[in-house]
């Protein structure tokens, strides 16, 4: 797996993309080895579940095999697995123990989206460049939304977004958006 430490080392990337790519991304590229099996598999850990973003090679392959121990995943994985992939989808997968495809993970909705392995860390650093270049208020301010969000009812949930909308209202990068946007210039935001 390229952890997030080797991908800022190795990336050409801004400051800003690369503290992004580390926040939102859980890099997946595996190399299959060459042991009896000639396959490989990596045990999904929960933060990978809980990154708002996962990218993984078309070679990954994921599982989570605790239950083949004796044991059961205990670091979120029965929790933030049937958030993202859906309860009868999350209990196949943990009371299974069976490794699955990239391309599995990608429909099951565990992934964004799966692409060669010389590509995932270059697309998720743009990807990550694309939202740095937003405003950091309101990046944030979404992501809470929608996280927060999900955990409320629907209704609940339309009040918080209305208070984060709020929040954005008197921030200085809403009027350079707005002036921006106005002027037909790329924003400059300050996260202020």
């Amino acid at each position: 797996m390229a952890n997030a430490g080797a991908v800022l080392a190795a990336a050409n990337a801004t400051k800003a993309s690369a503290i992004e790519a580390k926040r939102f991304f859980s890099f997946e590229d595996i190399t299959p080895n060459l042991g009896s099996s000639g396959r490989s598999f990596f045990a999904t850990p929960p933060p990978t579940i809980r990154r708002e973003s996962v990218y993984a090679s078309e070679h990954a392959r994921f599982a989570l095999t605790e239950v083949t121990l004796g044991i059961m995943p205990g670091a979120g994985g029965t929790q933030t697995l049937a958030r993202a992939a859906g309860e009868r989808r999350a209990k196949e997968i943990i009371l299974t123990g069976k490794p699955f495809t990239a391309a599995e993970a990608l429909q099951w909705r565990i992934v964004n989206r799966v692409l060669p392995s010389s590509e995932v860390v270059p697309e998720a650093l743009t990807t990550a460049d694309t939202i740095a270049r937003n405003a950091p208020i309101s990046v944030r301010q979404a992501k809470q939304a929608i996280g927060r969000g999900l955990n409320m009812s629907l209704w609940d949930g339309l009040a918080f977004e209305i208070e984060a909308y709020h929040r954005t209202v008197p921030t200085e990068d809403r009027r350079e958006g707005i002036a921006s946007f106005n002027e037909k210039r790329p924003p400059n935001f300050k996260g202020k």
